[in-house]
This record gives C-alpha cells, structure tokens and sequence, in this order.
C-alpha cells in the first residue's frame, strides 16, 4: 500500500475507535458515575471539546511542514533502515510488543516531567486546571503540549525503527486508554483492584488529579500501571476518600471552564 494511502487508513481507523470509545464511556459515566455530576459540566465539556479541535488542527498543520508524524516517521524508518529494531532482525510480534512498551513507558516519563520542569508544568496545568474530571479531561491538553508531545514521539520512533503497526497500537492504546482512566467511571472495587494491577484505572488515575500536591504528583501513568510501581510514585487512594477530594488546581471557579482562559493560562504569572 503506498504510504500517503496507508496514513489515510490509519488515520480513519483511529478517528472511529476514537469517536466510539468516547461515546461508550461517556455513556458508561452517566449510567454508572463514580462522583455527582459537576454544575459547571456543559461548558466545561465545550471548552474541553474546544481544545480538543484545536490539538486536531495543530497537528494537521504540523503535518503540511512536518509530513512525516509518528506513523510516517514508522513508515520512513522502514524505508531507510534507520532505528534499533530494523538491524535486530527480531520477530515482528517481539518487536510490535517491546516497542508498544518503550513508548508507554516514553509517555510515563514525559508526564512525570512535565510535571518538573516550570515550563513544561505551566503548559501541563491546563490539563490539571479542570475542576472535575471526566471522559473530556482526557482531550483537554494544551496545543503546545500536543505539538511537544508529537516531536518527541517522531523522535523515538526513529531511533527504534518501530513499525508502523506498532505505532498505530500504541496509539490506539494510549488514546483509549487515556478515555477511559478519565472516565467517572464507577467500576466494582474487585474489578478495579484486578485491573490495576497491569492497567491504570479510573480511580487509580483520578488521584492524579487531586488538588493536593503530594497526590497529583504521583500516578503519571496512562496505559500501564507497572511503571508507576515500578519508580515508586504509586498511590492507592486519595486521602479525602474520591467523593470528598478537590479536582483540579488553585482555581476553583469558573475560569478553567472558559477556552480563552484555558489557552492563555500557561502565560499567566500565576
């Protein structure tokens, strides 16, 4: 299949498993919430939505000067021999497997550094700045962010040579799995102690998304759990319990639900 053909398809494949795991759990949410509804969810969901198109559109116009994102960079890596895995001669499946567990692992360091580095947190915080959190807090990033994000992806995917099907996985991976640890999302407890054990879970994630500090730095993981065990920033529970914890950062009050605020507020002094 040519290349300009393959990066169509793929892009539609992920755009309908994107559009329907959305819906599901946001469905799932409202059958089955975990925390009462937020007063302020209509407009959050539209601000949310909002940044959502305008991350699209960056990376479209990334695209036009860089035409190769991360499945192309797969795409051009195969075809030039470049990267780790395109001298290793492994079996596909092998390869496929360590490189959708490099990039998660890629993806779990990225987050834990952007929460370290002022700069990068300044961009990261409108991700955080939501005051409640559900299946839209998981498409509210920063078109910054976004863009950074992509670089760093293009930048890996090089050095592995990872194929383009292992990039697809993965990103189909990272983009539901970030839908659904977002979701307020009730699941029985013995099921979500199951699941964390390999996955992140909605109540596992949502303590990442505490106002207290010491809780929102901890839990960087989308996808798997294990590196957050791993590198000893797991944290079970909240401590106020997940009813009585505060989403979000210092600002609680309309503002976060606002788009012109949202995108202005990596420049705010605060």
């Amino acid at each position: 299949m040519h290349k300009c053909e393959w990066m169509e398809n793929e892009s539609l494949i992920r755009l309908a498993v994107f559009i329907g795991l959305f819906a599901m759990f946001a469905v799932c949410e409202r059958l089955a919430p975990r925390r009462g509804t937020h007063p302020r969810r209509p407009r959050r969901w539209l601000t949310n939505l909002s940044i959502s198109v305008l991350n699209t559109v960056t990376l479209r116009m990334m695209a036009f000067g860089l035409p190769l994102l991360a499945v192309g960079a797969a795409l051009d890596a195969s075809a030039q021999g470049w990267g780790l895995f395109n001298h290793l001669g492994w079996p596909a499946w092998a390869e496929t497997v360590l490189a959708v567990l490099i990039l998660d692992f890629a993806i779990w360091a990225q987050h834990l550094v952007t929460h370290k580095i002022p700069l990068l947190w300044r961009l990261h915080r409108v991700h955080h700045a939501d005051t409640d959190i559900d299946v839209t807090t998981a498409i509210r990033f920063h078109p910054v962010e976004i863009a950074l994000s992509m670089l760093l992806k293009i930048g890996l995917v090089y050095l592995l040579g990872a194929s383009a099907l292992a990039v697809v996985l993965f990103e189909i991976l990272l983009n539901g799995t970030a839908l659904f640890t977002h979701s307020n999302l009730r699941l029985p407890l013995a099921l979500d102690s199951l699941l964390r054990k390999v996955l992140v879970t909605p109540d596992m994630h949502r303590v990442h998304h505490s106002v207290l500090r010491e809780e929102h730095d901890s839990n960087y993981g989308f996808a798997l759990s294990i590196w957050d065990r791993l590198m000893g920033t797991y944290v079970a529970q909240p401590s106020k319990g997940h009813e009585g914890m505060t989403i979000g950062l210092g600002w609680q009050d309309d503002n976060p639900s606002q788009l012109g605020w949202s995108l202005l507020l990596p420049f705010r002094r605060r």
